[in-house]
């Protein structure tokens, strides 16, 4: 007599072991859980609020002459009065890093695609921009506004210069982080190589180029303050330039506050990034740190 499968019997010669699992899916909400973020976020905080303290402590109990360091009551106060002047230029700075970043970003990542495909271009490209990296950018900066004039080109110049190099590198190990025997799988399969760049080696590569992209966004800030350093009319570079130049340390303290700001938020953004595109490894690393706190 025939007999027929019912449910929650599996057939026989597999043993029954309850209901089979359930897949784990990923969604930005559980990204960006609460929890997540404030157990990520109290250090830090907590850091930044014991250095504010001494800070205050330091300049109340009359330490240092105000002229070196201001107080953090002083130092929001002049924010405060020249809000307006401030955000003007932040605002030029900001569109140079922005701008200089994602030049880098595009021109970097093509530049490690096609070293990748290309043995001997790697050999001759490679020692070269090991060598443009080797170069103070401080250095060659006003071979720029000599070339380019004082416009904003200068300064979104020496921010690609300032970020090409670690987005090269991490895109060049992320690339090669394929396992080969997955490449020749694909390669027997008949897949052509834009279609494994595609599905295969650009995923793969993905959670070490996020991470020099991370290292990228800082180095653009500084990459546009420096251009600004050497000639420029307008930037948070010309800010504290002109703060040094009056010894206004407060403005001086301010501009400087506000430019860690910027690194910050572009540095988060690509953090959020990073969650949404690849959220396995996001997950994988935060349990790491959970594990190990």
């Amino acid at each position: 007599m025939a007999v027929t499968a019912s449910a929650g019997v599996r057939p026989s010669g597999s043993p029954a072991s309850g209901p089979a699992p359930r897949r784990r899916t990923f969604s930005p909400a559980r990204a960006f859980s609460l929890q997540r973020t404030a157990s990520a976020l109290w250090r830090p905080l907590a850091l930044v609020a014991a250095l504010l303290a001494g800070w205050w402590a330091v300049t109340e109990a009359e330490l240092v002459a105000p002229y070196i360091l201001p107080s953090p009551t002083d130092t929001w106060r002049t924010a405060q009065e020249n809000a307006a002047y401030l955000a003007q230029h932040t605002w030029v700075t900001s569109w140079e890093t922005v701008l200089g970043f994602l030049i880098a970003a595009i021109v970097g990542e093509f530049v490690a695609v096609v070293m990748i495909y290309s043995a001997s271009l790697e050999k001759t490209v490679y020692p070269l921009i090991l060598f443009a990296q080797v170069i103070p950018k401080i250095a060659i900066a006003p071979l720029f506004i000599v070339w380019l004039g004082f416009g904003p080109t200068p300064k979104i110049l020496v921010a690609v210069l300032m970020a090409f190099f670690p987005i090269v590198i991490s895109g060049l190990a992320g690339l090669r982080s394929v396992d080969p025997e997955i490449l020749e799988l694909t390669s027997t399969m008949g897949a052509s190589r834009f279609k494994t760049f595609l599905k295969i080696r650009f995923p793969a590569s993905l959670p070490q180029l996020m991470s020099g992209l991370k290292v990228a966004a800082t180095l653009a800030v500084t990459g546009a303050v420096v251009g600004e350093f050497v000639g420029a009319n307008e930037g948070l570079g010309y800010v504290i330039l002109q703060a040094n130049g009056n010894v206004d340390t407060a403005m001086l303290f301010a501009a400087l506050i506000i430019m860690s700001i910027l690194g910050i938020v572009l540095f988060a953004i690509i953090e959020i990034a990073e969650k949404l595109l690849i959220p396995w490894h996001s997950s994988r690393r935060t349990t790491k740190s959970a594990t190990s706190a």
